[in-house]
């Protein structure tokens, strides 16, 4: 690394979005990866499809207990 950068020229915000979405990578544990893409198979479905149908029922099922 230089001891000394020059951002003289640098221009702030060149690259903010304010609209912009982020995809978060989730990693899951070996043995829920497999429950997950076994089910993603049966179905011919892909993984995030499944992981996002499982995770709103389990939204669903807390806003009951509410």
């Amino acid at each position: 690394m230089k001891k000394e950068y020059d951002f003289s020229k640098g221009e702030r915000g060149k690259f903010y979005r304010p609209d912009a979405t982020l995809n978060l990578p989730v990693y899951l544990d070996e043995d829920v990866r497999n429950f997950v893409e076994d089910i993603a198979q049966r179905k011919h479905r892909d993984v995030s499809a499944v992981v996002n149908d499982l995770l709103k029922s389990d939204m669903r099922l807390a806003d009951a207990m509410k």
